[in-house]
């Protein structure tokens, strides 16, 4: 294992702020957007109990998997080769999978967001955003450009959506008594939103940013405890923040429309509630965040390359735009909705994630080699056993339903 010098206190606080905000910006995209919105039109208050459920194994998936890239000092699909040979070949080729699934339905949220902006078909606005995707991933200033834009943005997101939950006045009470003690309970619903979370590349790139920071080994482990937990915290206190909001719409008698290739329930609940100006500052927002995404999900995807020998630089940069390339291609081919597919892709993801939680779980409890002799926590472990059995369950239960949400 490569042995790295201890990082100073500021480039410890800069890696962590990176890797915390790469996994909140991949996390709270289009399909956490679309996905809340869906299913709180669909569940009412009872979603609680799954947004209550899904933060819970968020945060054991994320911290398992974030302390155990830090201890191993390697790319997960290194880690996973070296575990069960074999294993890294696997993992990289379902995130991969993954990763292309969630950039289709990156690509899907991007044309809602041009068509709650300009009320363009969202076909034809996918398609332009994935073409200048391409063209702002080739150009470095470019990037850099957008990186900024998004943090403001994401300022004005989180400042509408609590806007929107204060005016929409949603039933908070019976929201929390059904987060506790809800009505019904819907697995593929959970495994939909926890896919959407930390499933597929999203923990992994936050987890490899920590390895780029050099931010490894015993002596980090507090460090990257705290920013895998802050990383959770922050897209479930904004889940919940979005759910209100759109409750509050749907409990005053709302319908939203949730078919049609059109249909963009979440710029329907912020128009209702915060009027025309209100949707497309919203549509401006879901874009710009969707955007990002593709060029996120496309550049973490190719990154589990590395394990089949790409590792040039150009080669890379080949392999990732032909990555965005092949999703517009999918996108456009499909004739499922948009905003069906976006909920899809999480759940798909969703039932990827148990497969690397198990290998990572499986290193923790009996390979402390690749840990460099440490002794990983047995609580923590036990956590992380107990969420594998339930996500595998969960998955089990729910697989022909969320394959059926692309016939939707």
């Amino acid at each position: 294992m490569q042995i790295l010098e201890r990082p100073d206190k500021a480039s410890l606080r800069g890696g962590l702020i990176a890797a915390i905000f790469l996994m909140a910006t991949s996390a709270i995209g289009p399909g956490f957007i679309t996905q809340t919105a869906t299913f709180t039109a669909r569940m009412g208050s009872a979603f609680a109990f799954a947004i209550l459920v899904s933060v819970i194994i968020d945060f054991v998936v994320q911290l398992n998997i974030w302390r155990i890239t830090a201890l191993t000092g390697r790319r997960a699909s290194q880690t996973a080769n070296m575990a069960i040979p074999g294993a890294g070949f696997l993992l990289a080729v379902l995130v991969i999978i993954g990763g292309l699934a969630f950039n289709v339905g990156n690509i899907a949220g991007a044309g809602l967001g041009l068509n709650a902006m300009l009320g363009l078909d969202p076909k034809i606005g996918g398609a332009l955003s994935a073409v200048l995707a391409i063209g702002i991933f080739l150009s470095r200033r470019a990037g850099l450009l957008l990186d900024r834009m998004i943090v403001g943005l994401g300022m004005v997101m989180i400042v509408l959506t609590v806007f929107v939950a204060l005016v929409s006045n949603p039933p908070v009470g019976e929201a929390l008594r059904q987060a506790v003690f809800p009505d019904f309970i819907d697995f593929a619903t959970i495994t939909t939103i926890v896919g959407g979370t930390v499933g597929g590349y999203i923990t992994y790139s936050g987890a490899h940013r920590l390895l780029d920071k050099g931010l490894t080994g015993p002596q980090n482990l507090g460090a990257v405890t705290r920013a895998a937990l802050t990383g959770i915290a922050v897209t479930g206190v904004m889940r919940f923040v979005l759910f209100l909001a759109i409750l509050g719409v749907v409990a005053s008698g709302v319908t939203l429309d949730l078919s049609g290739q059109a249909a963009n329930p979440a710029a329907q609940a912020f128009s209702v509630a915060a009027g025309e100006w209100g949707m497309r500052v919203f549509g401006i927002v879901l874009w710009a965040a969707a955007l990002t995404s593709v060029i996120g999900a496309a550049y973490t995807s190719v990154s589990f390359l590395d394990v089949f020998g790409v590792r040039s630089e150009r080669a890379r940069s080949i392999a990732t735009v032909c990555f965005i390339a092949f999703s517009l291609l999918v996108y456009v081919a499909m004739g499922t909705a948009p905003a069906a597919i976006l909920v899809f892709v999480g759940g798909f993801n969703g039932l990827i994630l148990p497969i690397g939680l198990t290998i990572f779980t499986y290193i923790g409890f009996a390979r402390s080699d690749l840990m460099g002799g440490h002794r990983y926590n047995r609580l923590l472990l036990w956590a992380s056993a107990a969420t594998c059995a339930l996500t595998w369950y969960m998955g089990a239960v729910s697989v022909s339903t969320i394959f059926a949400f692309l016939g939707q």
